[in-house]
């Protein structure tokens, strides 16, 4: 008691008594090539370089189709859109001096290591698209391919460029979360000490502005780059390819999206968790100091990471997830339209466009509804944020829900099946609530509000061993539901699709596949609004560690740790839907590898028999993948966390005026020890990741060669692909539901109860917290992007397997 009675005079003492400097990470502010190059430029050259680049891009749009002007325009619009929401995020003040210099340290070291990291990434992007170049030069094309004189070299130089690009998207889009976050969460800040609903507006609001620069960038990417091979290609015209064919050429962007978003997510989160479970031990658990104290060294580190994993991270996770299911949805659409042979198959095959076209109009919609109160002086009760963010997502979901059906009838009507619009229009309604079931399972599973996590918290009260042991079987209990759910969608879709009335030539119905890509649209149809609550989470966090590192009043404190609590919930909520989507993408992107090889190889390839003992084997290492890859991302952590932990007691030791404000920490040193760890430990599970279909379809191939079984190397990729998606939802959905529910026990016990902050229930709950993080921040949402990688990797090596 008298420890707990020193520690609260201790935190109790004037600001002004302690040392105020905070780290600069590096001696001038960063910003990346481009945009130097951009302000060196005279505005009016600018203007008119932007209008000559509208001008073409929308030239070719023309060119190709109205349906691409019409994505192209709301694309831009929406990026205008986003502009005003910076400007308008901006212009709030930054609070007092001590907030500035905060966020300044924490800006700078978010700055400093997303330059190396993507610096890291870029060089093994170019060393990748130099094997994909060498790969191709060499391989088979599709008949339809050499029909219309599409040479190996301009097939090789086609799907680097995209790779490169999709590569380069995805770093902007990780880029922009960053940059946004690291000047709002000091706002939010400022804004706590008038009240929670105006703290609460900035975040959706910035939140929001990187959600609609990520989900446009995807969307204008892909049909920039359609558009481009359409009008380069003279596709459609005589002995020229066919408009089915051409989505096929754009798997290399999604590759590329998903490349970088892997190794962003890993080396994000090694950072964000290695710096929060470092701080946690040493500051928590063996020196009893508050979350976010400024006498932690780690504790700008803690909060660097939450800018570097959560929000540049999520962005590149949630624009790959995007683009993959774009690509593979326009691949089935183009396959679809082919046997039927329907007259115009633009629709069919720009349909997922459009859909994400609306979704930037519905979400934008979303985010404006939330506003802040009309007279700030005014003290009224403070009303629960997640209540706010439902209303705004209910009201996104009834418009998406008309725009899909309004969609659905203006693009996939045809003379064929007249009625088939309107089950594709059910299809994208079954997404859209597979969407809505899965926000709220998880909620369910990691809110505060809930049973589950009281449950957990209860545990907590009877030790560290019951809390992990409570936590471990909730988390496994948690992917139930969403099996479940995930079961009946792509059954109920698929039924739906193959109802529709399409057939093919012999009569066979064919819609069936391109329905449950139509769900998978319709569950990301929101996409814009969902990635906005996820990145609310990490600014108010950041916003929290910020009041309390300045040392504002409780009541401060206690708006942004309510807000931080929304925060976490949500950020699991996300995660439960960007896995749901990654299930049906990875499903579809299954069926466009089985459609890519039967084109390569001439031969029907409908089905993956795992009698085959060497099919069978494929199946074992693809589950073996997963775990395998959980393993050393957790691990690395652990590391990481280690060096955090030692440097942490170091300091401590060797400055004994730290715990009575006497000395400053090193900050930028624990800065250092993470940065570094981060960037070493993202390798090995990232080349794991890339390199494992590529040898496995290699050395299956040459055995199938010298034992007489043809297509044995994309038939075990195949098993592969297969074993490692069922899997890898598993493991996700058990690992980020875990993980949040240990964070938000400790939330609810930190609320008072069970003894409140300092007692037994809670250092057990800061255990559970710490087991959590490398599950709910590193290995879970990674996995989200392998399984899609996996894909999309196998997608453009599929030739290689042959």
């Amino acid at each position: 008691m008298m420890m707990d009675e020193d520690i609260e005079q201790a935190s109790l003492m004037s600001f002004n008594d302690r040392p105020r400097a905070f780290p600069n990470m590096r001696s001038k502010t960063y910003s990346p090539l481009i945009f130097r190059i951009l302000r060196k430029l005279n505005v009016r050259v600018l203007s008119i370089l932007l209008l000559l680049c509208f001008g073409v891009i929308f030239y070719m749009g023309a060119s190709t189709s109205p349906i691409i002007v019409f994505v192209l325009t709301v694309c831009i619009l929406s990026f205008l859109l986003s502009v005003y929401l910076t400007k308008w995020v901006l212009a709030k003040d930054e609070g007092p001096p001590e907030m500035v210099q905060i966020s300044d340290a924490i800006r700078d070291g978010a700055e400093g290591f997303f330059r190396t990291q993507y610096s890291t990434i870029s060089k093994m992007a170019v060393l990748l698209a130099f094997v994909i170049l060498c790969i191709y030069l060499f391989r088979n094309l599709t008949p339809q391919q050499e029909a219309a004189g599409l040479g190996r070299a301009m097939s090789a130089y086609i799907t680097v460029a995209s790779f490169l690009l999709g590569a380069l998207c995805s770093g902007i889009a990780g880029y922009v979360g960053m940059w946004v976050s690291v000047r709002a969460n000091v706002r939010v800040s400022s804004a706590a000490r008038r009240s929670a609903r105006e703290a609460l507006q900035i975040a959706v609001r910035a939140g929001g502005f990187s959600a609609l620069v990520v989900v446009g960038m995807a969307v204008i990417g892909i049909a920039i780059l359609y558009s481009t091979f359409y009008v380069w290609l003279g596709v459609d015209s005589p002995g020229s390819m066919s408009v089915t064919d051409l989505p096929l050429l754009l798997v290399g962007y999604g590759f590329g999206a998903s490349f970088v978003a892997l190794f962003a997510q890993l080396g994000g989160g090694i950072y964000t968790k290695g710096a929060d479970v470092g701080a946690d031990l040493v500051g928590k658990v063996e020196q009893g100091i508050p979350e976010d104290d400024p006498r932690n060294p780690a504790v700008i580190a803690d909060l660097v990471g939450d800018n570097v994993g959560d929000c540049a991270a999520r962005g590149a996770d949630l624009f790959e997830s995007i683009a993959a299911e774009i690509i593979s949805a326009m691949i089935l659409g183009g396959t679809m339209a082919k046997k039927c042979k329907i007259e115009d198959p633009s629709g069919f095959i720009l349909f997922p466009l459009v859909v994400h076209s609306f979704d930037l109009v519905i979400s934008s919609i979303g985010i404006l509804s939330i506003k802040g109160t009309r007279d700030a002086s005014v003290k009224s009760p403070v009303e629960d944020p997640m209540a706010v963010l439902q209303k705004g997502y209910s009201l996104t979901i009834i418009l998406a829900v008309l725009t899909f059906g309004a969609s659905t009838r203006w693009l996939l009507y045809t003379e064929q099946a007249p009625s088939a619009w309107f089950n594709f229009a059910l299809c994208g309604l079954v997404g859209i609530i597979t969407a809505y079931i899965f926000v709220w399972i998880s909620k369910y599973y990691t809110d505060y509000k809930h049973e589950p996590v009281r449950t957990l918290a209860l545990a907590s009260s009877t030790g560290h061993g019951t809390n992990i042991i409570a936590g471990v079987s909730l988390g496994l209990e948690s992917t139930a539901l969403p099996v479940l759910t995930i079961s009946v969608a792509i059954i109920s879709a698929y039924w739906l699709g193959n109802t529709s009335g399409l057939v093919d030539e012999n009569g066979i119905p064919t819609g069936g596949l391109f329905g449950t890509a139509v769900a998978t649209m319709g569950m990301l149809s929101t996409a814009a609004y969902v990635l906005t609550m996820d990145m609310f989470g990490p600014i108010a966090d950041n916003a929290g560690g910020i009041v309390e590192m300045s040392q504002q009043p409780e009541s401060v404190r206690e708006i942004t740790d309510l807000l931080d609590a929304v925060g976490n919930t949500t950020k699991a909520t996300t995660k439960g839907f960007a896995i749901g989507s990654a299930a049906l993408a990875s499903f579809l992107l299954f069926s466009a590898y089985m459609d890519e090889v039967s084109a390569f190889s001439g031969v029907s390839f409908k089905e993956v028999d795992i009698a085959i003992p060497e099919v069978f084997v494929g199946g074992l290492l693809g589950s073996m993948l997963i775990f395998l890859f959980s393993a050393w991302a957790c691990a690395a952590v652990g590391r990481t966390a280690q060096e955090v932990v030692n440097e942490v007691r170091r300091q401590f030791i060797e400055r004994p005026g730290i715990m009575e404000y006497k000395e400053k920490p090193d900050y930028s040193r624990c800065v250092a020890i993470v940065a570094s760890a981060a960037l070493r430990e993202m390798i090995k599970p990232g080349a794991l990741a890339i390199g494992s279909p590529i040898v496995v379809g290699l050395v299956f191939r040459i055995l199938g060669y010298y034992t007489g079984q043809p297509l044995l190397g994309a038939k075990v990729v195949a098993s592969m692909l297969m074993f490692a998606t069922v899997c890898g939802i598993l493991m996700a959905l058990f690992l980020n539901t875990a993980g949040g529910a240990w964070d938000n026990a400790k939330k609810y016990i930190e609320t008072g109860a069970l003894g409140g902050k300092g007692s037994e229930a809670h250092k057990a709950a800061v255990t559970g917290d710490t087991v959590g993080d490398p599950f709910k921040d590193t290995a879970g949402p990674s996995i989200h992007v392998l399984i899609k990688m996996l894909a999309t990797i196998t997608l453009v090596m599929a030739p290689v397997f042959l």
